[in-house]
């Protein structure tokens, strides 16, 4: 039986360009997976893409299978094969299988942890289904990936705490306002960072939002995407009576809130927290802020400084990870290294002779009989089993080039219950 093969490159290998030039898009995945499964020289194939990486996981059926892969993604994607060939990484048997649980279990992602993955490996696993292009190999192996990455993440920590300047001032906003959901938000400039935040927030139940921005239009557009209110910049002071988090990122070469500011508005606020998140540099609020009661600020070095700590508790998590994850593979292999003809037809023939056994011996114990006579029914029993066996057997040991063998041994293995026998 073929080895389990995966190819592929990604953020690590290869730059955006690279990867740009070999990604599929969905109708490109269908179409491909379409020729590939009529290609003999692939048995089963999925293919995996994403903005940071490009992966075909396949059952090869002979030993030239990856040579073929690697001729088929330079004609599909007309990209010579010398371009891509460098950065491509190829892993087969308990490695394939190992990358697809960590890829899947997002042990091998940008950001480690990030929950997408998983979804985008399903999304990629119903484009093999919807084409099928997959067979017994890739099901199993696809639903224990998908089984591994929720236990990732249900046993680790590797999921926990922000790990992006975005959500971690929404972790700090959480813990000074234990409810968000009926706090008010002013984004001060329309920075790419700051938009994410307002979005982290919203997703958080924030529902009003404030924008000021220089250039009023901008501010209109950008108040209607968030269905928030927009004001003029000028306004930004007095609309700090009414808020309760500010969110800046206007590119301004000056402080555009000072300490004065601020003052002069907490009086007026009866001394209700205020939440500063400055995503600027240079810096738009002026750090002294942090020295008035009940206003806190945190500028993008102080958020950066959060991520990095809590990066460093999930890459601590993500060593429990890899070891669910190396525990799965083991299991895997076990599994595979079944749906071979002998350690099959071992395990039925096993199987049926203790049942045989056990149910001759009971039928005995409440007889009456002689030596010779019990000998000559557990003769018979161990015959008819023999016979049972036969036509399986040879069924079985009948392998071909045009059969998927792996198919009916797994059919096999279903039927007489013997994949439970195995620790999986």
């Amino acid at each position: 039986m073929s080895d389990i093969t995966l190819i592929g490159i990604n953020h690590k290998t290869a730059a955006v360009e690279l990867r740009e030039a070999l990604a599929f898009t969905a109708e490109d995945t269908s179409n491909a997976l379409k020729s590939l499964i009529s290609n003999d020289d692939i048995k089963e194939a999925m293919i995996f893409s994403t903005c940071n990486r490009m992966e075909i996981l396949f059952i090869p059926a002979h030993e030239n299978g990856t040579q073929a892969m690697i001729s088929f993604l330079s004609e599909y994607k007309n990209v010579p094969a010398s371009r891509f060939q460098e950065a491509l990484y190829i892993y087969r048997g308990s490695d394939a299988i190992k990358h697809l649980f960590r890829v899947a279990s997002s042990l091998d992602s940008m950001i480690l942890g990030e929950p997408q993955i998983l979804g985008q490996v399903k999304a990629a696993y119903r484009a093999t289904i919807a084409n099928k292009s997959s067979g017994v190999i890739i099901n199993r192996l696809m639903h224990k990936a998908f089984s591994i990455a929720k236990k990732v993440r249900r046993e680790t920590g590797i999921g926990d705490n922000a790990v992006s300047i975005s959500y971690a001032a929404i972790e700090l906003a959480n813990k000074i306002f234990s409810d968000l959901s009926e706090r008010r938000v002013m984004l001060l400039g329309a920075g790419e960072m700051a938009e994410l935040a307002i979005e982290h927030l919203i997703s958080h139940g924030v529902k009003k939002i404030i924008v000021a921005n220089r250039t009023f239009e901008n501010a209109v557009t950008l108040a209607e995407k968030f269905n928030g209110k927009a004001v003029k910049f000028e306004e930004r002071e007095r609309m700090l009576q009414d808020v309760d988090i500010i969110v800046s990122s206007t590119g301004a070469t000056e402080y555009v809130l000072t300490a004065s500011h601020v003052k002069k508005i907490m009086s007026l606020r009866k001394s209700r927290p205020l939440f500063f998140i400055d995503i600027a540099v240079p810096r738009d609020i002026d750090p002294e802020i942090n020295k008035i009661d009940n206003a806190y600020l945190y500028d993008i070095d102080d958020l950066q400084n959060i991520v990095d700590d809590n990066m460093d508790g999930r890459k601590k998590e993500a060593v429990k990870g890899e070891r669910l994850v190396d525990e799965a593979v083991i299991k895997f292999q076990r599994w595979l290294s079944n749906l071979d003809v002998v350690p099959t037809i071992v395990a039925i023939r096993e199987k049926i002779e203790k049942i045989t056994e056990a149910e001759t011996e009971k039928t005995l114990s409440s007889l009456q009989l002689g030596d010779e006579e019990q000998e000559a029914i557990k003769r018979m029993a161990r015959a008819i089993t023999s016979k049972i066996m036969h036509d399986p057997i040879r069924f079985l040991k009948n392998t071909g080039n045009h059969r998927d063998d792996s198919f009916y041994l797994n059919a096999a293995r279903e039927i007489f219950n013997i994949n439970n026998m195995n620790g999986d």
